[in-house]
C-alpha cells in the first residue's frame, strides 16, 4: 500500500492475507513505519472504522471488510537538552541510573515538552541514548509515573536498550517499591494476580478485571502498621501502567493521597501518591553481571513515616 498520508482519510479493502488478525496488529502489517501503539491510540479515538462502525483494537478484521483510517496531522515537536540536574545512582558507556524526584515527567507528552527526565538526560548525555523508542523517548526502556519517585535506569545505545527490554519482557528485573497505603492491611504478606486494563468507563484509569486487560502480579510484605495508614514493600513480577496503584485500590487499600484511586481527601498535604520505585536490579547488557541499586526515601516520605511514628 502507499504509505500513509498525515491528514488523510483512507479506505481500502482486507485482503484474504490480512483476515482473522486483530486491528491494531492489521494495520501496524500494512503500515511497517507505523507502530501498533500509534493505531491503538486512532482506533480508541475514533479515528478507526470498520465498515463505518467503531470498533476497538481487538477488534478482528475479516475479509471483504473496508476499514477507514483518519491520520491526523503530524505535531512537530523539538525536544531540547535542558540542563536540569540529575541525581545519579550509577553510570557507565551503557547505562545510566537516576533517582527521578517527584513532580517530574519521564518522556515528553502533550502538556509537558519541557522540563521532563528525557530534556535532563539529553543534556546530560549529550545526545547520546538509545534511538529505538523514538525522538520523543531516547533511551527510555521503562518509566515511572509523574508523581512517583525512585530507581529509573536509561539506555546509552540500542544494545543496551533490547537488553533491558528483553529482561523486561521476560520478567527477570527485580523491581522493589515502597509506598504507605490507607487502612491497616492484616496479612503480613500477600500477591495480587488481577488483569490490569484501560477502564472502559474512563479512560484515563486502568482497571482490573476488564475485557482484554493483561496479566498483572504484585507481591508485597508489610514493613509497619500505624493507627490509619501501612507501610508496606512492593515486588512486581510485570509492569503493567499503575500496576501498583490500580492492584493496592483492588484490594480496598488504594496508595495514600493517589489522586485518581485514592479516596478525595488526605490527613497530610502530599502531592501526588505515597509511592517510591526503591530497588531495580538486572543484567549488565555488557558485562552479563548482575547489579542492582537502591535509591533512598526521598526527604517527604521520610518525614511522613516519622509523622505516623509519632
Amino acid at each position: 500500500m502507499e504509505p500513509m498520508a498525515e491528514n488523510s482519510i483512507q479506505t481500502f479493502e482486507v485482503r484474504t492475507e490480512y483476515a482473522d488478525i486483530r486491528l491494531d496488529k492489521f494495520l501496524a502489517s500494512i503500515y511497517p513505519k507505523l507502530s501498533r501503539s500509534f493505531f491503538q491510540k486512532l482506533i480508541q479515538t475514533g479515528q478507526v472504522q470498520i465498515e463505518g462502525r467503531s470498533v476497538k483494537p481487538s477488534c478482528l478484521v475479516r475479509e471483504g471488510e473496508l476499514v477507514t483510517v483518519s491520520v491526523p496531522p503530524a505535531v512537530q515537536v523539538n525536544i531540547c537538552p535542558e540542563p536540569i540536574p540529575l541525581d545519579i545512582l550509577y553510570e557507565d558507556d551503557y547505562l545510566l541510573i537516576v533517582n527521578k524526584p517527584k513532580d517530574m515527567v519521564v518522556h515528553p507528552a502533550p502538556g509537558h515538552y519541557s522540563g521532563t527526565l528525557v530534556n535532563a538526560v539529553l543534556y546530560h548525555c549529550q545526545n547520546q541514548l538509545s534511538g529505538i523508542n523514538g525522538e520523543i523517548r531516547p533511551g527510555i526502556v521503562h518509566r515511572i509515573d509523574k508523581d512517583t519517585t525512585g530507581s529509573l535506569v536509561i539506555c546509552k545505545n540500542d544494545m543496551a536498550h533490547t537488553s533491558l527490554a528483553q529482561q523486561l519482557k521476560d520478567h527477570s528485573v527485580t523491581r522493589r517499591y515502597r509506598g504507605i497505603v490507607t487502612g491497616l492491611v492484616k496479612e503480613d504478606t500477600g500477591t495480587v494476580c488481577a488483569q490490569i486494563g484501560r477502564d472502559p468507563k474512563n479512560r484515563l484509569k486502568m482497571a482490573c478485571g476488564v475485557i482484554n486487560g493483561k496479566h498483572a502480579v504484585t507481591h508485597y510484605r508489610v514493613l509497619e502498621r500505624f493507627v490509619r495508614h501501612t507501610y508496606l514493600e512492593f515486588q512486581l513480577e510485570t509492569g503493567r501502567t499503575h500496576q501498583i496503584r490500580v492492584h493496592m485500590a483492588h484490594i480496598g487499600h488504594p496508595l495514600l493521597a493517589d489522586p485518581v484511586y485514592g479516596p478525595s481527601k488526605c490527613a497530610f498535604a502530599l502531592h501526588g501518591q505515597c509511592l517510591h520505585a526503591m530497588t531495580l536490579g538486572f543484567l549488565h547488557p555488557a558485562t552479563g553481571a548482575y547489579m542492582e541499586f537502591t535509591a533512598p526515601l526521598p526527604e517527604y516520605f521520610e518525614a511522613l513515616l516519622k509523622k505516623q511514628r509519632l
